[in-house]
């Protein structure tokens, strides 16, 4: 991989962390048109959702410094905060089940398969097409039952190409909840599962397995620290643009757009594995 190719690949990520198209499905089609699918592929995945992560922290830091702000201040009840943190730790439940339990079980079936990325493009299609035409009675804020469910739909967006802003944003609409506070909501609420998730993906480079190099070719492919910056800072910028653009989208419930996107990039994910 060069910088061109992380810069292209950066930007994708960037984008579509946020917009409901599917970074991963995306980061898998990309790869396969730029030909840098190859084991060192796993520290550039980090690197770049750790920098959704930083610009998530960005776009949304008022809302994390209100969280903190009264995360530890105690009046007999829960504060506002407090309900909002508690819902955020509800939320992450079924991810962190699915993450410890089946990630590796998951990558090893479905990592590198389009046919499993236009599939799950075309669910993530349907979803935001339902939220389109259902539209039911909006509620002012997430209840617990509520952020548990949409923890679930993160939880299925494990698979490549099934959208985890598309499916949270999409549960959450059909559950009756408010758009800017949904939008604010799902992308808070997947900084804990990224970062554990990076985590986990670390021992595969600090001390692979003889069973994760024999899947990768027999040894990890080196990437140059130019190539990792330059793609940091790409999903980093891109992520700050499309973070803010996603919100406003969403408060407008625009997603009828995204829907026929995905069905579209569905359909070519499936088309470049028949070819290939």
């Amino acid at each position: 991989m060069n910088e061109i190719q992380a810069l292209i690949l950066g930007i994708v990520q960037g984008l579509t962390e946020y917009l409901p198209v599917s970074s991963s499905g995306h980061l898998q089609i990309g790869q396969r048109l730029l030909g840098t699918e190859e084991s060192g592929n796993l520290t550039f995945d980090i690197i770049v959702h750790v920098a959704t992560v930083f610009a998530t922290l960005v776009i949304l830091r008022k809302e994390v410094f209100w969280i903190f702000k009264g995360l530890f201040r105690w009046n007999g009840t829960m504060n506002e905060e407090q309900k909002y943190a508690l819902n955020i730790l509800i939320s992450m439940i079924p991810i962190g089940i699915v993450g410890l339990c089946f990630k590796d079980y998951v990558d090893a079936i479905f990592e590198g398969s389009l046919v499993v990325v236009g599939v799950c493009l075309l669910v993530t299609s349907c979803l935001l097409a339902m939220t389109h035409f259902y539209k039911p009675k909006e509620r002012e804020n997430i209840s617990p039952l509520h952020a548990f469910i949409i923890g679930i739909a993160q939880a299925l967006a494990v698979l490549p190409g099934l959208s985890r802003s598309g499916s949270t944003i999409a549960t959450g609409l059909l559950l009756g909840n408010d758009k800017q506070k949904l939008a604010q909501f799902s992308f808070l609420m997947v900084i804990p599962p990224i970062l554990g998730e990076a985590l986990l993906d670390l021992k595969h480079i600090v001390a692979p397995s003889a069973e994760y190099l024999a899947e990768h070719g027999g040894e990890m492919a080196a990437i140059p620290t130019s190539v990792l910056i330059v793609g940091f800072l790409a999903a980093f910028v891109s992520g700050c643009f499309a973070c803010k653009w996603m919100i406003n989208i969403v408060k407008r419930c625009k997603l009828i757009y995204f829907s026929i996107y995905c069905a579209i990039a569905g359909i070519l994910a499936i088309t470049l594995s028949i070819c290939n």
